[in-house]
């Protein structure tokens, strides 16, 4: 039956019926026609154009429907981007208002076969961020823009800017802090003894059963300063003139640190070589004797 001319009634008609949305699995995506009921569908199925059209899909299938893909998301992604920018809304909502467009494209062509698959491959491109509730899965776009890039490093340069040096270094310690804990999960210090999670405590001194303990309380006499002694006037000295005090002392410790110091050389024990030494001298001492009491 050939198609009605446009203007006449019977074209009026067949546009009114058609207008609106009409059943998604009565439409060809390939041939881009949408029938209103399925024996329409059934008759475009089998006729000539629409066999043709499936013989030039069917060469690279994978590739159309890459294409079919492709377009399918960044439709989708840029409506969303214009509508509602980065703000969370359901994924739902987004989708009817996209195929509110008569002409859109369908997601019976693209890889995805339900709409919460392609929500969750968004969410695993990092295009958007996503989350599922009790009322559904939600979407909220990313934006990468360089316009936005360049916004976000203006806004830390100014927050760097007007932070103040203590925050900034409470900041920078948390950062080493946090890098060091990254390296010890890395290096899985730690991870051998993960039953052992109690901190060592602290046992204090411990001595083994029967061990005596012995305390000594004998104490070292103090060393007692020899008295300062004056040295008595000399012979012939001027009895009314005052002796220098001070030059006396001065003499007097220093005799005695001279004494202190040949007591402790005749108490040091002597070295083997300074026997020697003395036992060679006596010897020659007492052959000296001999010799001179025979003469």
């Amino acid at each position: 039956m050939p198609r009605a001319e446009v203007g006449t009634p019977k074209y009026l008609a067949n546009k009114m019926k058609s207008k609106g949305l009409q059943r998604l699995r009565w439409y060809c995506q390939v041939c881009e026609k949408q029938c209103r009921d399925e024996n329409g569908f059934k008759m475009h199925a089998s006729s000539e154009s629409h066999l043709r059209q499936m013989l030039v899909v069917g060469e690279n299938a994978g590739k159309h429907i890459a294409d079919f893909s492709s377009t399918f998301q960044s439709e989708f992604v840029a409506m969303l981007s214009r509508r509602w920018g980065t703000k969370r809304v359901k994924a739902n909502n987004v989708y009817q208002e996209y195929i509110a467009d008569k002409n859109h494209l369908h997601m019976n062509s693209t890889r995805w076969v339900t709409l919460t698959e392609f929500i969750k491959h968004l969410g695993r491109s990092g295009i958007a961020h996503v989350d599922e509730t009790e009322k559904g899965w939600f979407i909220a776009w990313i934006d990468r823009t360089p316009k936005a890039l360049a916004r976000q490093e203006a806004s830390l340069k100014k927050e760097r800017a007007t932070m103040s040096d203590e925050a900034r270094e409470r900041l920078l310690i948390a950062e080493q802090i946090e890098r060091a804990k990254a390296e010890e999960a890395d290096k899985g210090e730690g991870s051998s003894k993960a039953g052992d999670t109690t901190p060592p405590v602290d046992e204090g001194l411990k001595r083994d059963e029967g061990e005596k303990v012995v305390l000594s309380f004998a104490m070292t006499k103090p060393a007692v300063s020899a008295p300062l002694k004056l040295n008595p006037l000399k012979a012939g000295a001027n009895p009314l003139k005052r002796p220098n005090v001070f030059k006396q002392a001065a003499a007097s410790s220093s005799s005695s640190g001279q004494a202190s110091a040949g007591q402790k050389r005749k108490e040091a024990p002597l070295s083997a070589a300074e026997r020697l030494i003395m036992e060679e001298q006596e010897r020659k001492r007492r052959r000296m004797e001999r010799e001179g009491g025979a003469s």
